[in-house]
């Protein structure tokens, strides 16, 4: 977009004011923003009361940096659902939502639910077989995507003639016909400039629009290889974000985060998004994929005081910058070891480590995942400011949470369960581990057009179960035990859980990843070695670390298994050449393994 056209858009967003956006008000004693509905049109316009010339976005790392304040936001949305209301959507209509985290991305999402619309998110790592089918399960009317994303389901478009919108350019909307798909050049076409659509402020707030209404259908990427549609509704997300920016942080108007997750899962959507919008928090988007060479520039530029992550890129971290200082003949090896003076290892290393981020981090939340054990005690014992989440697609998605001061934490435990949330364990162990089930208003009401499933994924009495395996304190803390699907029945019936075991075997030199599993009666573990380091370590060419590898993990095993009890101990080990396939969230996909030879 050319730069007067920017500045006229921007001007005519000035004139957007204050009086057209609603403050409103509910306080039940759990939650701070307290709106009195909890649909996403009382969102924005109370964002935009409370933050109107803040800013909202930013985009960073790419050609240009562009920023938009949240009146700006307001004015945007309001034209989106306009424009949309113009070309025939409806009220239960969905759009689809394909492409990479950006402030268009999240203008079209309010956009869309604003006027009761039903947005379904799309990971961008989906594959097109992926994308088709919840495309087809979800009988979307109206695709908004990435240009990349949009290339490569271009004949189920063009074959079910499907409009399109281009998300880069959601400034200037490019006409509706499906048949531009076929133009080589349709991406470099003009468009519609949505700013140019006159709005009804009146007459878009009196669309009908409830807190129980559907917001999303997401279709989650599990490590069980199954596609779902997860139904949530405006109340289930709005909520969760709420009550969230009282009970576990603390922000202030004006702070900055920095999104380097997919928006389209609902654990960035919420709790990246939605819960620092409510407290005012200037948002940075990366412009381009958040490699090392565009983060690390970012980060020094932007000093983000919230980073939201999964645990792969801390482990990651930790690995390659911390281990070597502090194991293995690292400078701090002899003092870390000593227990007098460990904690202050923990905290000179942590100092560099909060540099490395830009040197303002004030929360650093760690969630999709469970976090290695070792790494966590390094973060704890340095005072590093991480915050521990638990939570599913399926409860929108925090059920347990800790923050990111020292006194917030246990060692081995998630957090505390969200206030408002009832959570209990059934078919408990006699060490008290069960299966987590929970009710509560952030839990969906179930999984889209699946009636079998949805009776499958809820008790009697209408607790939804997580799958996962967990403990519950005195305190009302949690600990995550394992997943239902993933527990190994030992040969005298004991509970194996293989995240336990595979904890042990990463925290071993050389070790990038591992995966447990059963394979015909006993334990099989399929162990990732970073080549590059072993070569660079032993002074050995790749060729040799290759040959290496397969004696060591050998060695490995009788070292792991010391450490391990009698029934946790592996039986027999096997070189992971390639990378594991994952999830969004960076969760191995376990269906996939051992793969069949």
């Amino acid at each position: 977009m050319a730069n007067s056209k920017k500045k006229a858009a921007k001007l005519k967003a000035k004139e957007y004011s204050k009086k057209n956006c609603m403050s409103v008000k509910r306080n039940d004693g759990l939650t701070m923003y307290n709106l009195k509905k909890y649909t996403f049109r009382d969102f924005i316009d109370a964002c935009t009361a409370r933050y109107a010339s803040r800013l909202c976005y930013t985009i960073v790392g790419g050609e240009d940096e562009v920023s938009f304040t949240y009146r700006y936001l307001a004015f945007k949305v309001h034209s989106i659902s306009q424009y949309l209301l113009n070309i025939g959507i409806k009220k239960g209509d969905k759009i689809a939502i394909y492409g990479e985290g950006s402030p268009m991305w999240m203008m079209m999402y309010f956009g869309i639910t604003s006027i009761g619309a039903i947005a379904v998110p799309i990971l961008p790592a989906f594959t097109p077989k992926e994308t088709v089918f919840a495309l087809n399960n979800c009988g979307a009317k109206l695709i908004c995507g990435g240009k990349k994303q949009i290339l490569g389901i271009k004949d189920f478009i063009i074959s079910n003639k499907i409009e399109v919108i281009r998300l880069e350019d959601i400034f200037y909307l490019p006409p509706q016909s499906v048949e531009l798909m076929e133009d080589k050049n349709y991406f470099d076409l003009p468009g519609v400039d949505v700013t140019r659509v006159k709005f009804n402020i009146k007459e878009l707030s009196s669309l009908p629009l409830e807190e129980d209404d559907i917001a999303s259908i997401i279709y989650t990427s599990g490590t069980t290889g199954t596609s779902k549609g997860v139904v949530l509704t405006h109340k289930n997300l709005l909520r969760n974000a709420d009550l969230s920016t009282t009970q576990y942080i603390k922000l202030k108007p004006g702070m900055r985060a920095l999104s380097i997750l997919p928006v389209s899962h609902v654990y960035e959507f919420t709790a990246g998004q939605l819960l620092t919008m409510m407290r005012g928090l200037e948002i940075h988007f990366l412009g381009k994929p958040p490699v090392v060479s565009i983060l690390l520039p970012a980060l020094k530029n932007v000093k983000p005081h919230v980073i939201l992550s999964v645990p792969l890129l801390m482990e990651k971290v930790y690995k390659s910058a911390v281990a070597p200082m502090i194991k293995n003949g690292g400078k701090f090896e002899k003092i870390y070891n000593n227990p007098l003076t460990k904690n202050f290892v923990c905290r000179v290393v942590k100092k560099k480590l909060v540099q490395t981020f830009g040197g303002k981090l004030k929360f650093f939340g760690i969630g999709g995942a469970p976090l290695d054990k070792e790494v966590e005690e390094f973060l704890y014992r340095g005072s590093f400011p991480y915050a521990l989440g638990y939570g599913l697609t399926e409860t929108s998605p925090l059920l347990a949470a800790c923050g990111p001061k020292k006194k917030d934490h246990r060692l081995g435990y998630v957090g505390y369960i969200v206030p408002d949330i009832d959570m209990k364990l059934i078919n408990t162990n006699s060490e008290g581990v069960g299966e987590i089930a929970v009710k509560g208003p952030n839990v969906m009401p179930g999984y889209y057009n699946n009636p079998e499933l949805n009776k499958e994924a809820f008790t009697e009495d209408g607790y939804f179960k997580t799958g996962d395996l967990g403990y519950i304190n005195n305190k009302k803390q949690l600990a995550i035990k394992g997943r239902c699907k993933t527990m190994i029945l030992g040969p005298a019936g004991e509970n194996i859980y293989p995240e336990s075991i595979e904890s042990v075997i990463n925290n071993q030199q050389f070790v990038e990843e591992s995966l447990v599993v059963s394979d015909n009666g006993s334990l099989l573990a399929l162990i990732k070695i970073d080549i590059e380091l072993m070569a660079k370590s032993l002074a050995i060419t790749i060729d040799e670390a290759k040959v290496e590898a397969k004696k060591y993990i050998n060695s490995l095993k009788i070292n792991v298994n010391k450490e391990l009890s009698s029934q946790n101990r592996i039986d027999s080990v096997e070189l992971q050449e390639e990378n594991f396939e994952r999830t969004a969230t960076q969760k191995i996909k376990r269906f996939l393994y051992p793969k069949k030879k």
